[in-house]
């Protein structure tokens, strides 16, 4: 199985940034826990604060990947091209949230990912990806 995990904006600074928000493991750790969890699964990891490297990936993987896990970060809530992005491809992707969207500002309550995604898992912190991917186990 093979699945790609693509970060958006901001989680380049998990570990540093608003720990009591994201916490204060960085997300390179965490990727490494991943591997060594689920050692079956082929990982491929990207993180780029460009939206447009952002549906690049989208769109390289997703014709031949199993699953693609989607933290967009910020660009949720105001990117189009990333919800037809995912729109465009065969590859079913899962949105993750490492907070709680909806206890946070009014603006992180509209995705326009959620409606082109497999499904969508948030508030959990970094547990957010591991149970993305249980759903495609």
């Amino acid at each position: 199985m093979k699945i790609c995990i693509i970060n958006g904006p901001n989680l380049n600074l998990l570990g540093k940034r608003e720990p009591e928000v994201y916490g204060s493991q960085t997300f390179e750790e965490y990727f490494t826990n991943l591997q060594i969890k689920y050692p079956t699964i082929d990982f491929v990891y990207y993180q780029s604060n460009i939206e447009g490297e952002l549906i690049d990936k989208i769109q390289e993987y997703g014709f031949n990947y199993d699953g693609i896990i989607l933290n967009a970060g910020a660009y949720t809530h105001t990117s189009i091209g990333i919800g037809d992005a995912i729109k465009g491809i065969t590859t079913p992707v899962i949105e993750v949230h490492i907070s709680n969207t909806f206890s946070r500002e009014s603006f992180r309550h509209q995705s326009y990912i959620s409606g082109n995604a497999k499904g969508v898992v948030l508030g959990f912190g970094l547990k957010s990806y591991d149970l993305a991917i249980q759903s495609f186990l």
